[in-house]
């Protein structure tokens, strides 16, 4: 058993009595992260696959007496038994016991029995790791044996999801299933007053996105009324019962679905809680600004780096003092002009309406790359956001004064115990061991999978490109076919649909903007002749479910029509289709000029620029298109993993400045 583990069962008369416990963080040395991070690209050398079969069997030795059992004895008999674990910890036999009443349990009050190998997923997590599972194996029924076993020993438990839609709907899909084993399910939306987050967190089990979960705990700490040790202050306010502002009930276990996501992808930005002031600088200023950079032109004044920096040239600075001589304020100053100016041309060259955001209502919504989830609550800061507002002739909002902030790094270290689960984490498993000190577990496959790989297409004409798709999609769909297209952005799923709309072709869009119709747009997406062209809303967390006459045609097809920068994104929109041993293919129709390969293919992307120009409608080869997307990928997975460690670098040096100003 892990020492997380441990901390969280051995902690009889403390855990779930009233008491707001979480972990302190400690200065830790960075050898110690360099070594775990080395350690997790090791072979694992213990006897692994034994020590599974050997659980798995004890626990379907429970099975026979479980079937036994009336409804009304299982809680009973799991209660007993996770009692007992708070004595002696996550102890195989007691473990093997407890999972054998959930699964029975399961399968009166869900129709669904756990498969053998989520067994072993929940397992993992208990163990405070990382399991990474295909996507199709079950993961939402897999986090309910985890949950169900931690909250019957004492533990507040959080089902962490990637957003409210995940949230609210595996908890509705399980909530039968808790009842039966006498434990009140919670859930956590966005919009909720604190009065009923507060009644939400006090059940056994909440359900709650990361966003929301991170921001109620900073709110618990503003509550607290400090920054530093804030957790020793929380636990004398609610053991004394004098924290009337305190929502969660401390940070006990968490299971994170969607793992890699949260933990890695959501890791470069912190969250933080703020309160809008006054703009003491004018809206007249940003438009001015834009106004200026609309002047400027790109090579001979500035520069645009591939990471999507700019660098102001000589020549640029002299336009600039040129063109504010007759604007006053801030315009006199050589430092504020500058700074000014690299905003305004980042929010005119490196933000795009409809791929970084959207305009609804009147106000700039942040996209979020990673999930093409909207993103309402967030903004850029140091004024960009005020920037494209002022592009987008948006009314432009206040000034933030910073009251809590708080990386996910931080943040889920704080937990008492903490595992997670996804299907793709063996490309990050070195980060997840360096920064969360989570292993990475891969678990194997209910049944083995029949996914077909067709052959991969690179146009250098991106149109070309997205004819061929159109296409394509059609033939399938007449075919007797369901079809899935994976765009990257709102932009071009709704340029995808222009195009299937002239050609008279039935399809539906899932984007952004038309997030309300999630669950019937999942829902109909298996179906004969179907077409849903989608964003990455549709890459986590959605079960497709192809109709029987789908599955007899040969499954869903997937179409990736542009590369992301983790290849962890394109697995999560492969593994849409050919889930749990059923038929599926999967084809990718890119072009040479698309994002990925434009910021981080370099040279190459040059060389292929300058073939395309000679020979219009040039196809790369298959073999040569994977070295590039290789090449790539791993250096835009490199940027990012840079910009994250760097957040978590800056986010240590804050919280050192921040214990010198307490101390003094």
């Amino acid at each position: 058993m892990s020492n997380a583990a441990a901390l969280l069962v051995h902690r009889p008369g403390q855990v779930g009595d009233g008491v707001y416990l979480e972990r302190a963080t400690l200065p830790e040395a960075r050898p110690e992260e360099y070594l775990r991070a080395g350690l997790a690209k090791l072979p694992r050398l213990r006897p692994v696959q034994r020590r599974w079969r050997r659980f798995v069997a004890r626990t379907n030795a429970h099975e026979a007496a479980c079937k036994e059992l009336s409804d009304s004895e299982l809680e009973p008999e799991l209660r007993k038994a996770c009692l007992a674990m708070r004595r002696e910890g996550f102890a195989e036999a007691l473990l093997a016991r407890a999972f054998a009443l959930v699964r029975e349990a399961s399968v009166r009050a869900l129709g669904m029995r756990h498969y053998d190998v989520q067994l072993l997923g929940a397992r993992t997590m208990l163990e405070g790791r990382i399991a990474e599972m295909e996507t199709g194996e079950g993961k939402t029924l897999v986090a309910t044996l985890a949950a169900s076993v931690g909250a019957k020993t004492g533990a507040a438990v959080h089902v962490v999801t990637v957003n409210d839609y995940l949230a609210q709907r595996d908890a509705e899909v399980n909530a039968a299933l808790y009842e039966l084993l006498g434990l009140s399910v919670g859930l956590i939306q966005e919009g909720m007053e604190p009065a009923e987050r507060r009644q939400q967190y006090a059940r056994d089990i909440v359900y709650v996105s990361n966003k929301e979960l991170v921001f109620d705990y900073l709110k618990d700490r503003i509550a607290a009324g400090t920054t530093l040790s804030s957790h020793l202050q929380l636990r004398r306010l609610y053991r004394t019962g004098r924290a009337p502002g305190v929502i969660l009930r401390g940070l006990h276990l968490a299971i994170v679905d969607a793992a890699d996501s949260v933990l890695i992808d959501e890791a470069r930005t912190p969250l933080i809680i703020s309160e809008t002031q006054p703009d003491t600088l004018g809206g007249e200023l940003y438009h001015a600004a834009i106004e200026l950079a609309g002047q400027l032109e790109l090579g001979r004044h500035f520069e645009l780096s591939t990471k999507n920096e700019i660098w102001i040239k000589p020549a640029g600075d002299e336009l600039i003092a040129e063109l504010s001589k007759g604007l006053s304020g801030v315009w006199n100053s050589q430092v504020w002009r500058r700074e000014l100016m690299q905003k305004a041309l980042s929010a005119v060259h490196c933000y795009h309406r409809d791929q970084h955001y959207i305009v609804a209502e009147d106000k700039v919504q942040i996209v979020d790359e990673f999930t093409g989830r909207v993103m309402p609550d967030r903004s850029w800061e140091q004024g960009l956001h005020q920037m494209i507002e002022a592009k987008e002739d948006c009314e432009i909002t206040g000034e933030r004064r910073t009251l809590q902030r708080m990386t996910y790094q931080r943040f889920f270290r704080r937990y008492l115990l903490t595992g997670g689960m996804t299907g793709t984490a063996t490309e990050v498993a070195s980060e997840l061991r360096r920064v969360y000190d989570l292993d990475v577990v891969r678990i194997p496959t209910n049944r083995p999978s029949q996914r077909r790989w067709l052959t991969a297409h690179c146009w250098s004409d991106p149109e070309q490109r997205w004819q061929a798709v159109a296409a394509r999609a059609e033939e399938l769909s007449k075919a007797g076919r369901a079809v899935l297209v994976g765009t990257r952005s709102v932009e071009a799923s709704e340029r995808l649909a222009a195009l299937f709309a002239e050609r008279g072709i039935a399809h539906a869009v899932l984007n952004a903007r038309q997030d309300g119709d999630e669950a019937e747009a999942v829902a109909q997406a298996g179906q004969t002749g179907r077409i849903t062209v989608a964003t990455n809303m549709a890459g986590r967390g959605t079960d497709i479910q192809p109709s029987a006459e789908v599955l007899a045609k040969g499954g869903l097809h997937v179409i990736l029509t542009e590369y992301h920068e983790s290849r962890r994104i394109d697995r999560q929109l492969f593994g849409r289709c050919a889930r749990q041993g059923q038929p599926g293919t999967v084809e990718i129709m890119v072009s040479v000029d698309d994002e990925l390969f434009r910021r981080f293919a370099g040279s190459a992307q040059n060389l292929l620029n300058t073939l395309s120009a000679h020979r219009k409608g040039l196809k790369l080869p298959p073999p040569l298109l994977r070295l590039l997307v290789k090449l790539a990928q791993n250096r835009a997975e490199r940027h990012n993993q840079r910009i994250r460690l760097e957040t978590l670098k800056q986010d240590r040096k804050l919280r050192t400045a921040l214990g010198f100003t307490a101390q003094g």
